[in-house]
């Protein structure tokens, strides 16, 4: 992995452990349930900006080399399993 998305994955989930931790202490708290659901699609969002990140960690790693190296069905096969995946959230 390279080392500035490297740096960034790990940054992210650190914030998002600390927000796991915050929305179990809300729903111990019986904290307003719309409170508990914003923290929750703000966990969401920050697990998907990962998901973002490791994917272009991918694209220009090992995509690009499976092309470079004539793997082209390789790459292509695994790319649209990642769009099937995204589909699949919506």
């Amino acid at each position: 992995m390279k080392a500035e998305i490297k740096k960034k994955v790990l940054r992210r989930l650190s914030i998002t452990q600390g927000q796991l931790k915050g929305l179990g202490k809300m729903v111990a708290d019986e904290s307003y349930c719309v409170d508990i659901i914003t923290q929750a699609s703000a966990i969401k969002e920050a697990l998907s900006g990962v998901e973002s990140l490791i994917l272009e960690n991918h694209l220009t790693t090992h995509v690009l080399h499976q092309i470079k190296t004539g793997k082209e069905k390789k790459a292509v096969d695994e790319i649209l399993k990642v769009y099937k995946l995204a589909q699949k959230k919506k």
